[in-house]
């Protein structure tokens, strides 16, 4: 976690029953296949569901800080984004889209009774934490005046064959998801240049990446550094091209704005001398 934030493991609830998001969940039959509680605290949860029969493991920073390297079916996430920061907001957005399932369904608890935004003094263990209230752009799926349950599922199974949305989606073949945020999503090309060869792209159609606004740029490389993070984990490449085809006469054919990430090799190429200066094939020598 950010060190600016570093007691937020101190907002961890110590109980003896289930969670009131799991109940909600429970009764609803959403809990299925197998689970990830992302930021289960001391793990309460993950032992209650463990003892009625389910999948479940947990994961947390502070208390279970072995990263999950598997993908499942079901992760839940209750009220760990309300005592995290904006950059750590989307950190875990992104880890939780990158963990599920291509056809899983992710439930994000957060809590509506907080009365003020900010860092605080912890009433019990008189340390300064941080709560915010939180609000996502996910379907609803139940709302009280104390929490708000969410369920999250990768834009690109909810709108596959949308080619309103992007020519990216049409068909009927699901693009695999490598991360998402609110505004932008990452997946693999369909006809990769090299292994793990990865495309970001804003999810508001837009042709020029000049035309997207600052904030939908900055989230774009937000998303480019999460993706690079995952490729060198998954395919340990020894550097990346990175680059963006700008109008037709620059090579663009899709016309909807997106970044590669192209992980290179040794000895993929005889002479990798001038990168991305090749586009322009007698300038790659300088």
């Amino acid at each position: 976690m950010n060190n600016q934030n570093s007691n937020s493991h101190l907002t961890a609830i110590e109980r003896t029953s289930l969670s009131y998001p799991a109940r909600i969940l429970l009764n609803q039959k959403k809990i299925k296949g197998k689970i990830l509680d992302f930021g289960c605290g001391i793990g309460k949860d993950v032992e209650l569901l463990k003892l009625k029969g389910f999948n479940v493991v947990g994961y947390d920073p502070f208390y279970f800080p072995e990263y999950p390297i598997e993908k499942f079916d079901t992760i839940i996430c209750f009220y760990v984004l309300n005592v995290l920061l904006p950059e750590e907001q989307a950190e875990v957005l992104m880890n939780v889209s990158n963990l599920l399932k291509p056809n899983g369904k992710a439930y994000f608890a957060v809590r509506r009774d907080i009365q003020y935004e900010g860092f605080r003094i912890h009433k019990i263990h008189k340390k300064e934490t941080y709560q915010c209230i939180i609000k996502l752009a996910y379907l609803s799926i139940y709302k009280n005046e104390n929490c708000e349950v969410y369920e999250y599922e990768h834009y690109t199974t909810v709108n596959k064959g949308r080619s309103d949305l992007s020519p990216f989606l049409i068909g009927e073949e699901t693009r695999g998801l490598i991360v998402e945020t609110a505004t932008v999503f990452a997946f693999y090309d369909k006809f990769p240049v090299s292994i793990g060869h990865a495309l970001i792209v804003p999810k508001r159609l837009v042709q020029n990446y000049f035309d997207l606004t600052l904030k939908e740029q900055t989230a774009c490389w937000i998303v480019a550094n999460k993706v690079r993070t995952f490729l060198q984990e998954k395919y340990n490449p020894d550097g990346f091209n990175v680059g963006i085809n700008v109008n037709k006469d620059a090579g663009q054919t899709i016309p909807h704005c997106h970044i590669h990430i192209i992980p290179r090799y040794k000895d993929d190429v005889e002479n990798p001398r001038g990168g991305i200066r090749v586009v322009i094939p007698s300038k790659k020598e300088y």
